[in-house]
């Protein structure tokens, strides 16, 4: 039996990186199980994975934070080993408002975790994974949004061009490392039942717009994980720079 391989997942404590933790801990990686401030919830993933017979660990790190990503990927590889596979997560909505009620700050912060923090994430995994650096290569998986499509108009537009970055970042990425054993994709969630709506102050959000889906129903934070997982495994293995929407037709 072949040894567990290490997948990093970023903003895994909740919603839909908790659910990739959960589901990847049935496919023979050992997960790490990054979180910014929620240890508990953190915690709690943790065990039940634990449970469930799966090895995992929590880690802190502000993916916005330089030095705490650096941190993050030095003791995943101290404690686990090989860095095989890296699920950029971690995101914040920014909150709704149109841009012209937008403030510099909350752009900022905006950016310094939904684009930065993805990009120093990658550049870690690049220099573990890649064969350019002596490794035997890995898989990435980003997560996007559809909103990078649709636009976010009168919710969120600021939130949706931090996701378009996401998905031309993916497609540049995947060709700089294609011939260096590293896939990179992303998926892009539609509408998901998750506290990511609550946390933005709009918990009815999910049940009030699922009558603009053409499935009629939000998605759930478990049908995101199973695109994931397909896309980190052996049989996505000529996959590579491409997006992957998850939105019930939206």
């Amino acid at each position: 039996m072949p040894p567990p391989r290490t997948l990093i997942i970023t903003g895994a404590s909740r919603g839909i990186g908790a659910a990739i933790a959960l589901k990847a801990a049935y496919s023979e990686y050992q997960i790490v199980v990054n979180y910014a401030k929620d240890q508990e919830a953190a915690d709690q993933v943790v065990e039940q994975i634990r449970k469930s017979g799966g090895n995992a660990i929590p880690i802190r790190a502000d993916v916005s934070v330089e030095s705490e990503v650096i941190a993050l990927f030095q003791e995943a590889e101290n404690r686990f080993g090989p860095i095989h596979g890296l699920v950029n997560n971690a995101g914040i909505t920014g909150g709704f408002a149109r841009v012209d009620e937008t403030t510099r700050p909350m752009l900022e912060r905006l950016m310094a975790v939904n684009v930065i923090g993805p990009i120093l994430c990658l550049r870690e995994a690049v220099k573990r994974m890649s064969t350019r650096y002596g490794h035997s290569g890995g898989s990435i998986v980003n997560i996007s949004s559809l909103a990078a499509r649709t636009g976010g108009a009168g919710e969120w537009v600021h939130y949706a061009a931090t996701k378009g970055a996401i998905d031309t970042l993916t497609i540049g990425l995947a060709r700089e490392v294609a011939n260096e054993g590293i896939r990179v994709n992303a998926v892009s969630p539609g509408l998901v039942e998750t506290d990511l709506h609550a946390a933005a102050g709009a918990p009815d959000r999910p049940a009030r717009l699922s009558s603009t889906i053409p499935m009629k129903r939000p998605g759930t934070a478990d049908e995101i994980a199973a695109g994931v997982l397909w896309l980190l495994s052996p049989e996505a293995s000529y996959v590579t720079g491409t997006i992957l929407e998850i939105g019930g037709g939206r």
